[in-house]
């Protein structure tokens, strides 16, 4: 694990580089190469899990020479790819060396292969071509520049934005308000992309001008599997139980982030089955009285599962300061409110490990979110009918953000024009009223990602919708703060829910074995009877967020002081729009994503207005 970073025809130096260096503190790596009249640099700062001796040290190149590689992420198969390169002497036993004689000897087109996370790039320098890859699911963002036959990639943002200029490009804002999260390839900056998952970009080297080519190696919906409930559930207790058991891969001890539900005690229970000493787990809570403290639920199911449990509790007197800590971190804006306790608790499990396991990623394949259940009840329902309700709704002003969605979503017949409007959290109206231009892009990325799954009329629309979810939403925003912040701690973290083999399978199930109405994540709950006592699957769900809604009343007058105070966030954003959507969340109707997102994006502008100063001043 690590960071990377790269160029063609852009020179940097070690200062740069050391912009990532709390990606991998252990070490760091600089290496050049000319071909024909381009000169390319790769460069990575490691952390060092698998393979510590120097035979895992990057950039890495081959033993003759032709081909090179700097490499961010885990490959859990990687030793059953090994066995296919019988004739390589290895000079070590890391992944990196794995995958760099893998793709020298079947070609590029070959990481559909790899199960893992992991962003890297590749160069083949014999055939004069240059690759730059991001994992299927997104676990691993990357990070592209390209302009005046330059090209800069890294696996953040931090070091394009020191070597190039920048503006902010107000259409993209439009979507991240619309969406919550900015999806790939865009951010918030005119001319830095984002790899979307399951994509790599291709350079053809001989050439004289730099031309990237965008090529897919998403793989399509499987076709559904018939298979008994019984036979079902104890394949994918087999199926789980091997993800996890690769994901322990590792020369250094392996933690795990505990929450009080099921997704994170099945990931504990199975990697404590395969370890011989208990496990160190970690939860963070809430000082005071709040329904997402976790820590009572969590220290249960650490003694049920013989876990050695490490917690913590915080308080919200800081809390602007993280939030922009947390901004900084990130580096893009989001809705998304556990930012804050994933700070924390990245920073207590980094006291004590290097790598941790999660529970993150069940519930967009297995059909966990309120989202679902409204999916296939719409389904059995009149779309005028829900289209009437949703009026009533709309008429009666009623403060529920979520049923609010619903109403404006379920009627809509089109499935991504309807799966857009699920998920908006700011209205067309209200992104005219705060930006004063109307959003266009969140459609087509939806489309995009519709039709490279082939989402077609044999699958449910409740598949279609979770898939959707498992390659957008967790991708550009809960596995993109998690990376970002647990790295910034020099953390590795793992998703085994995430396993390239239990995807899949749990995608050729027919739904009914994932989501009903009023059951959700089925198969995953039956398999769990089989490990976990029922006080555990039992319990309510509570998902992993910061009492935000509680937070944001109190701070009202600060965070207004804040917003409306003339500056560059009112410079973009309408002052009355804003501070309409503050006064409504003390009248009761519940802004909290909406005011997250404001003080994101305006703590995000205040850093940038920053660091340019700063670049500016230090001729970064």
């Amino acid at each position: 694990m690590c960071g990377i970073l790269g160029t063609i025809n852009k020179e940097f130096n070690q200062d740069t580089l050391n912009l990532i260096s709390h990606r991998g503190p252990d070490s760091s790596g600089i290496e050049s190469f000319d071909i024909d009249n381009h000169k390319i640099i790769f460069a990575q700062t490691r952390l060092a899990i698998v393979d510590l001796s120097e035979a895992g040290y990057q950039p890495m190149l081959s033993n003759c020479g032709n081909y090179a590689i700097t490499f961010n992420g885990e490959i859990y198969n990687h030793l059953n790819l090994r066995k296919k390169l019988s004739e390589i002497k290895f000079k070590g036993h890391s992944d990196t060396e794995t995958i760099l004689y893998y793709l020298i000897q079947y070609g590029f087109e070959s990481v559909k292969d790899f199960n893992g996370i992991f962003g890297f790039s590749f160069l083949d320098i014999k055939n004069k071509k240059q690759y730059i890859v991001r994992d299927r699911f997104g676990v691993k963002p990357v990070y592209y520049y390209k302009a005046n036959n330059q090209l800069i990639f890294s696996s953040e943002i931090r070091p394009i934005k020191a070597l190039t200029e920048q503006e902010i490009n107000k259409q993209n804002l439009a979507t991240l308000l619309r969406l919550r999260y900015l999806p790939s390839p865009n951010t918030l900056f005119s001319s830095i992309g984002k790899i979307k998952p399951a994509h790599y970009l291709e350079i053809d080297l001989s050439n004289e001008e730099i031309k990237l080519i965008e090529k897919s190696f998403v793989q399509p919906l499987p076709k559904t599997i018939n298979i008994d409930k019984k036979n079902a559930i104890k394949k994918y207790g087999d199926i789980i139980e091997q993800s996890i058991k690769r994901q322990l891969m590792s020369d250094v001890e392996v933690g795990i982030l505990l929450s009080g539900g099921i997704d994170s005690a099945v990931v504990a229970a199975i990697a404590q089955k395969h370890s011989d000493k208990p496990l160190k787990a970690f939860t963070i809570g809430f000082e005071g009285l709040y329904k997402e403290d976790e820590i009572n639920d969590a220290k249960e199911t650490a003694n049920i599962l013989g876990l050695e449990h490490i917690h913590t509790k915080i308080n919200f007197h800081n809390f602007l300061d993280i939030f922009k800590e947390t901004t900084r971190i990130v580096e893009e804006p989001l809705a998304t409110t556990s930012v804050i306790p994933m700070y924390y608790l990245a920073q207590l499990a980094s006291k004590y490990v290097k790598v941790v396991l999660t529970g993150q990623g069940a519930d967009e394949p297995l059909g966990g979110y309120r989202r679902y259940q409204g999916e296939i009840i719409s389904e059995k329902m009149p779309r005028s009918l829900i289209n009437f309700g949703g009026k009533v709704v709309n008429s009666l002003g009623v403060k529920s953000e979520k049923i609010i969605r619903a109403a404006n979503s379920l009627g809509e017949k089109d499935d991504v024009k309807r799966f857009l409007n699920i998920y908006t959290i700011f209205s067309q109206s209200e992104i005219k009223s705060l930006l004063n231009i109307d959003e266009n892009k969140a459609v087509e990325q939806i489309a995009y990602f519709y039709n490279q799954l082939k989402c077609n009329s044999k699958k449910h629309s409740v598949e279609r919708m979770m898939a959707i979810d498992t390659r957008m939403n967790l991708s550009d925003d809960l596995l993109l703060y998690t990376d970002k912040i647990t790295m910034n701690f020099a953390l590795e973290c793992r998703v085994p829910m995430l396993d390239k083999e239990l995807v899949k399978y749990i995608e050729s199930l027919p739904y009914s074995m994932r989501v009903l109405r009023g059951q959700t994540k089925i198969i995953h709950k039956e398999f769990a009877k089989k490990i976990l006592p029922s006080e555990i699957i039992n319990r309510p769900k509570k998902g992993f967020q910061s009492p935000t809604q509680v937070w944001f009343k109190q701070y009202n007058s600060e965070i207004k002081e804040l917003l409306l105070t003339k500056g560059i966030f009112t410079d973009i954003f309408n002052s009355k729009a804003v501070d309409k959507i503050l006064t409504q969340h003390l009248q009761g109707y519940n802004r909290e994503k909406q005011i997250f997102l404001l003080l994101s994006i305006y703590y995000w502008m205040t850093y940038l207005s920053e660091t340019k100063k700063y670049h500016q001043e230090f001729s970064i």
